[in-house]
């Protein structure tokens, strides 16, 4: 895997990164060669027919099988195999670089904060279609009148403490399991923070957001989130304190 300059946190302590894979082989050589050294990638297969699983496998990741299809089902199950103390989340489609969650989970590790978010910029037109966008601003909306988080994006990038995530007792399966990550996190007083990352034109074919079809379905899958009862908050992410917050 390609080294990571000024990147020295990615050998101090253990991390893993959950690729959740739907017929992704154009874009796994790219993505798996951008996984900071030392790191482990687990690919979660969830239905590929296009040979991922055994690319993957030959360029050195972890697979994990996922039979149940769904987003949030992929990303639970790798966050379920993951082994470190800090677990990263990516996209598998080349849209987003595996090499910038290095200062994520180096806030994480830092203790300076529990949850780090990557807001998508992007940087071709064609890269967050125009529906897409105007989705994902209407949640975080909605998002900030349920939590008070200044939050621009809910994307896919992330990192967190492995056990603290386990202790948020996801269940939302599908595309709503991002949300329900940062809603939880939020109900248990976590301290939530936003890094820019570009955001590029995937490889392939998109599954979710690329279609209205698509955009509609997740946009639904995470306003139920959104209208979930408050929970009795979980125990905050180990060895921090403090309320739940942002940077704008």
């Amino acid at each position: 895997m390609k080294p990571v300059t000024d990147s020295p946190s990615a050998t101090t302590y253990a991390v893993n990164v959950v690729l959740p894979c739907l017929d992704e082989a154009e874009a796994l050589p790219w993505v798996l060669e951008r996984v900071p050294p030392g790191w482990r990638a687990i690919v979660v297969d969830n239905g590929s027919t296009d040979g991922s699983p055994a690319l993957a496998r030959a360029l050195g990741a972890t697979v994990v099988t996922e039979p149940r299809r769904g987003f949030g089902a992929a990303c639970h199950a790798g966050l379920l195999a993951a082994d470190a103390d800090i677990v990263c989340f990516c996209d598998c489609d080349g849209s987003l670089d595996p090499a910038l969650l290095v200062p994520f989970a180096a806030q994480v590790a830092a203790d300076e904060a529990d949850l780090v978010l990557g807001r998508r910029r992007p940087r071709s037109r064609d890269a967050w279609p125009p529906h897409a966008r105007a989705g994902n601003f209407a949640l975080a909306r909605m998002l900030r009148r349920r939590t008070g988080l200044r939050l621009h994006d809910l994307g896919p990038m992330r990192a967190a403490r492995r056990e603290a995530l386990l202790a948020l007792d996801l269940t939302d399966r599908r595309s709503g399991y991002p949300l329900q990550m940062v809603v939880r996190a939020a109900d248990a007083g976590w301290r939530v923070r936003e890094r820019d990352v570009p955001y590029l034109s995937r490889t392939g074919k998109s599954k979710v957001t690329g279609t209205w079809r698509g955009t509609w379905h997740a946009v639904r899958d995470m306003r139920a989130v959104l209208r979930e009862t408050p929970r009795t908050p979980a125990p905050p992410a180990p060895t921090t304190t403090g309320p739940a917050e942002a940077h704008r």
